[in-house]
């Protein structure tokens, strides 16, 4: 589809594009919702002689992942569709595996980066995915996404 389709397309009222840019937007707030919930886990369950700085590592990035999980679910009803409801749902959009925050703290913070490193391939996809569709607002968030989750992802591979 050439972009001047696309840009047509995303016009107000343009079902189809937006339709495809909320797909993509899905997946990521799905993706977020489930890191989220494994990071607090983490946070919960971390123990060993780096307690206390990944105690606080963990907790600072599930909350910057809880406001990002409300500010992704805003940008969908923005631009004109629910967003999803209830916690199925949202594991359902999500390719992140479930159950980070056992085992030992080394494993935490390794499988948290491997999250990290996933989101951040589904981010990309999801910035071309705006720019095919001329959505500057949409792109512009996932661009600060990516910035926050390769700001994390240093953080969590400079624990190891």
């Amino acid at each position: 589809m050439s972009k001047s389709t696309l840009k047509k397309m995303s016009r107000p009222g343009a079902n189809n594009a937006s339709k495809v840019m909320v797909d993509a937007l899905a997946g990521v707030l799905g993706d977020t919702f489930q890191l989220f919930v494994n990071t607090q886990t983490c946070h919960w369950n971390v123990v060993g002689p780096n307690f206390v700085a990944l105690h606080e590592l963990f907790g600072k990035q599930y909350e910057e992942l809880h406001t990002a999980v409300d500010e992704l679910a805003e940008r969908i009803r923005s631009i004109g569709h629910p967003a999803p409801v209830g916690v199925g749902a949202l594991k359902a959009l999500s390719s992140q595996p479930d159950g980070l925050g056992k085992g030992a703290a080394e494993d935490m913070v390794a499988s948290l980066i491997d999250a990290h490193e996933k989101l951040i391939a589904g981010l990309v996809k999801s910035i071309e995915v705006a720019d095919e569709v001329d959505d500057d607002g949409t792109e512009d968030l996932l661009i600060g996404r990516l910035r926050a989750h390769q700001k994390m992802l240093w953080m969590l591979k400079s624990s190891l």
